[in-house]
């Protein structure tokens, strides 16, 4: 089936669409026969951090990738959207070990000496989790206050408009990683080795989305406002900035849904559990949490307070 467009903006529709993204006009409604097979699946959902994955008969009673907790079979009302693309695994299970290892040993001062030599790394789950992908071309409008041309006063008002077009944006729609997390993790993706099947790693989970198409709008709306609102930062004039407000008028959005390869890791050290993210294409990518050594941190703060007080001492002399 050739690709369906809106008749009146010419942007490009989702088969799910009942009205068009960018100019709102309702979409034809799809024949039996120009209906694609409505996907319809059972999905295991975490207890714990409410991540979904697919399910797999032979996973009784398994435990969720992401934060270890049990997972128990849902069934949809709804279809369910599948990723259409995958980012290829290019980091192996021992190089993304490797990568946490030596992780632990550069973080500094205030982490215990011995991190890296008695932390024991256990759980090693390989997963690709999901999110939007669009590009989109927009008129920007903006209004902002700002120190150029103020005169006596503090603040100038200024406005202007501005054409813009974004590639390959990013917006997450993962329930097991964090915002923060898929943050760090999207920029560092190689998109030129993606698949239309999972690749690269065989015992890799799938997480699926579980946003609703309404609210998924919404959100890739809010992000394009954001690349609106940093890009409008160069069109205004002066050093200080306050009050910037933009409108955005999409002319085309293209969506695509990506799955991106990541490791999530448990290590544990002195009988408490870590968590840590380790890249799929980019081992020096590490998002993870580490103990702090309190008995160092109390000894700076003692130097410190026994410096200052020599130092007080010595200025009353």
């Amino acid at each position: 089936m050739s690709e369906r467009v809106c008749t009146r903006c010419e942007s490009p529709l989702e088969i799910e669409d009942l009205r068009c993204a960018v100019c709102a006009l309702p979409t034809p409604v799809l024949t039996r026969g120009e209906r694609p097979d409505e996907t319809v699946a059972q999905i295991l959902r975490c207890n714990g951090c409410g991540a979904g994955v697919r399910y797999s008969a032979e996973a009784q009673a398994p435990r969720c990738d992401f934060c270890g907790s049990l997972m128990e079979v849902e069934v949809p009302e709804d279809p369910v959207e599948q990723a259409e693309a995958y980012v290829d695994f290019t980091v192996t299970d021992a190089e993304a070990k490797a990568a946490l290892g030596r992780w632990l040993g550069s973080l500094g001062f205030f982490r215990p000496s011995d991190l890296q030599a008695e932390a024991a790394v256990g759980g090693l789950k390989p997963l690709w989790w999901v999110g939007w992908m669009f590009d989109a071309a927009a008129a920007v409008c903006w209004a902002a206050d700002s120190d150029a041309g103020a005169g006596r006063s503090a603040w100038a008002p200024h406005s202007g408009r501005f054409s813009m077009e974004v590639d390959n944006v990013v917006v997450p729609a993962s329930v097991g990683l964090t915002a923060k997390e898929c943050e760090i993790l999207a920029p560092r993706y190689d998109l030129g080795r993606t698949s239309a099947e999972p690749r690269g790693h065989a015992n890799a989970t799938v997480e699926q989305f579980t946003v609703q198409r309404s609210a998924a709008r919404k959100i890739i709306s809010e992000s394009l406002e954001d690349v609106a609102r940093a890009r409008a930062t160069g069109h205004i004039p002066g050093g200080s900035v306050r009050n910037l407000r933009v409108s955005v008028l999409p002319s085309k959005l293209t969506t695509r849904h990506m799955a991106f390869p990541a490791f999530v890791l448990a290590y544990r050290y002195k009988d408490k559990l870590y968590r840590a993210v380790v890249h799929g294409h980019d081992a020096d990518c590490v998002i993870a949490e580490a103990p702090l050594s309190w008995a160092k941190i109390a000894v700076v703060v003692a130097v410190v307070l026994a410096t200052a007080a020599l130092v007080v001492g010595a200025l009353s002399l």
